[in-house]
């Protein structure tokens, strides 16, 4: 495996690891900036930190624990591109502290950036079926936005959401309208289920 990547392939292995999710080619270009040229796309399938396959003639690709495993090594040398000003060399350094810095702590690097990523994806699902005039979303429609996220993963989440006061689940009243898929759906909170997911706008 080489020991050091192209600019382009480390930023697509650090924009992945973020995402932590399937992203296309033309997102990576729209979202993180990023260009993969072909040699780099498969060296990164190659060496394993990746997996690139094609949906409707686009290239999406996800990391691997490979990857991620190489992403967290490299935060602790990784170093600023030459010229860089006072600024991002700073930055740098607090990058390359941070995961010994939570190590200290007895927290999983991984672990933060999986609840951080997952809980941007619940966000943006919960925005994304939202009815006009309404506030609430049937966890019933949130679900399938999650299939890929062990279920436990995120309940566990959705327990620590509703710690920030902004989040808010709420049972069905109309228990009759229940279907199979909605009490399938449901989290326990408080002894009760709940079927309705509401997040408040920061």
């Amino acid at each position: 495996m080489p020991e050091k990547y192209k600019a382009a392939e480390q930023a697509t292995l650090f924009a992945l690891m973020l995402a932590r999710r399937p992203v296309g080619n033309p997102d990576l270009r729209k979202d993180y900036k990023i260009e993969l040229p072909k040699p780099g796309r498969d060296r990164l399938n190659k060496d394993g930190l990746i997996r690139t396959w094609t949906v409707k003639r686009r290239l999406v690709h996800q990391i691997t624990d490979d990857g991620i495993t190489w992403c967290v090594k490299e935060l602790g040398v990784v170093e600023a591109p030459d010229r860089s000003g006072p600024l991002p060399r700073m930055v740098f350094e607090v990058m390359r502290s941070l995961p010994q810095y939570l190590k200290w702590r007895d927290i999983d690097f991984v672990d933060v950036i999986n609840r951080g990523s997952l809980e941007a994806v619940i966000r943006e699902a919960h925005q994304d079926l939202l009815e006009p005039a309404q506030d609430w979303v049937r966890l019933a429609r949130l679900r399938p936005r999650l299939d890929d996220v062990d279920r436990s993963e995120v309940d566990d989440l959705f327990l620590k959401m509703i710690k920030t006061g902004l989040v808010h689940f709420a049972p069905d009243s109309n228990t009759k309208a229940l279907t199979e898929v909605d009490h399938a759906a449901a989290i326990r909170v408080g002894g009760e289920d709940k079927h309705l997911m509401a997040i408040e706008e920061l």
